[in-house]
């Protein structure tokens, strides 16, 4: 048995496929708040997506993410990790998952997604700090830049 992971038989389909699911990251980074920066993100298992996400505070808090000088609030949550919480209040599991995201993950999500599961990450835009990227890489997490989806 392959594993929960989709597995395609050319890698052309799988690109197509991970063009989409970015495209729909993209669209879902549009209902972020934050002004400085609109991230989305997209679990995907077994051909279905399983949670979304994108950057912004707290259920219960108000939607600015930014302080009256501009700079992000501390508590503003990252688009994979609103993703990856909602897998856990869910009956899902994101083992084996893809995980697609507009922004490359920072340190701190990138621990989140190895303890979430996630196999693979498939991301368009490098964040300025390669560290979550390189992290995932040395914990065995396949990672793809797809530029332009």
């Amino acid at each position: 048995m392959m594993g929960d992971l989709i597995k395609y038989t050319d890698s052309a389909k799988q690109e197509r496929y991970d063009r989409a699911y970015l495209k729909m990251a993209m669209e879902w980074a549009k209902l972020s708040h934050c002004k400085r920066k609109q991230v989305g993100a997209l679990i995907v298992k077994k051909g279905m997506i399983i949670a979304d996400g994108y950057n912004g505070t707290p259920s219960g808090f108000e939607n600015d993410c930014e302080d009256c000088e501009g700079k992000t609030k501390w508590y503003v949550l990252h688009a994979e990790a609103n993703a990856i919480t909602k897998v856990a209040r869910s009956n899902n599991s994101a083992e084996n998952a893809t995980l697609y995201v507009t922004l490359s993950p920072c340190t701190d999500c990138s621990k989140l997604i190895l303890q979430a599961g996630i196999k693979r990450v498939v991301f368009m835009t490098a964040y300025k700090d390669d560290s979550g990227l390189v992290f995932l890489r040395q914990a065995g997490i396949e990672v793809v830049q797809i530029a332009e989806p």
